[in-house]
C-alpha cells in the first residue's frame, strides 16, 4: 500500500492502470489498522523497493526485470508536490506507505525487492521476534504480492487471514471471474482463511483499549 501502486502519480497510474479498487481499500485498511492498534496488535508494513542503481532488480534477461521494464521501474519522475522521485526506488516519494496508512512509532517497515515479503528479507525474523502465528494480511495486489507472500507464510507455519476488503487487484478486473475473486478462492481453500475487516473489528471491540481523550 505505496505510493508507486495506490496513488496519482505513482507507477501504476502513470502506466494507465486502474487504481480504483485499490483507492477504496484503503479506507477499510485504514479503519482495521485502527483497531488492530487499539488492540494492542503490532503493525509491520512491507514496501517493494529497488536501490538507485537497480542492483537487486535480477539479470537483464529475468522476469523480474522484464514484467517492470513496461511500467519504467527506475525512471525518473516528478512526485504531486514538484520533488524529484524514481519509480520503485527506496528513498523516494514513490515508495512511501499511503498518507491514509502512514505507519506510527513502534510500526515495522519491511523492505523487500521481489513480490513475496518473506523474499530475502528480515519479515521472517521480526515475526518470530513477536512469537507470531497468526497474521492479518491486507494490501495490494491480491494475485500477486499478497498471495505471494501468504503461500511463503503458509510454507513457514504461519496461520494467515486476509481481509478481502483490505485487498484489491487490478489484473482482470473486468473479466467475469476477477483474479482477486480466484486469488482468494485458493486461499480459502488451500493457504489461509479469508474474512471481512468488519468481522475483524468486531472480533478485536472486546479488547480494544479506551482511547484516551484530554
Amino acid at each position: 500500500m505505496q505510493n508507486d501502486f495506490g496513488a496519482t502519480g505513482g507507477m501504476f497510474d502513470r502506466a494507465g492502470i486502474d487504481i480504483g479498487g485499490i483507492e477504496a481499500a484503503v479506507a477499510t485498511t485504514a479503519r482495521t489498522l485502527a483497531a488492530a492498534r487499539a488492540a494492542g496488535m503490532p503493525v509491520v508494513y512491507v514496501k517493494m523497493e529497488h536501490p538507485d542503481d537497480l542492483s537487486n532488480v535480477g539479470p537483464e534477461d529475468g522476469p523480474h526485470w522484464i514484467k517492470h521494464l513496461p511500467l519504467a521501474a527506475g525512471k525518473d519522475v516528478e512526485a504531486p508536490d514538484g520533488s524529484p522521485s524514481k519509480i520503485l526506488v527506496e528513498n523516494t516519494w514513490n515508495t512511501e506507505i499511503l498518507a491514509e496508512l502512514e505507519p506510527e512509532p513502534g510500526d515495522r517497515i519491511i523492505s523487500k525487492h521481489r513480490y513475496s515479503g518473506f523474499f530475502e528479507t528480515e519479515l521472517d525474523d521480526v515475526l518470530r521476534g513477536f512469537d507470531a502465528k497468526y497474521l492479518i494480511v491486507t494490501g495490494c495486489t491480491t494475485s500477486i504480492c499478497v498471495d505471494s507472500t501468504v503461500r511463503d507464510a503458509m510454507y513457514r507455519d504461519y496461520s494467515c487471514l486476509v481481509l478481502e476488503d483490505c485487498t484489491a487487484e487490478p489484473l482482470g478486473a473486468g473479466t467475469s471471474r476477477t483474479n482477486h475473486e480466484a486469488t482468494l478462492l485458493s486461499i480459502e481453500v488451500l493457504f489461509g482463511w479469508v474474512t471481512s475487516s468488519q468481522a475483524l473489528i468486531d472480533s478485536l471491540a472486546p479488547v480494544a483499549k479506551p482511547i484516551a481523550r484530554a
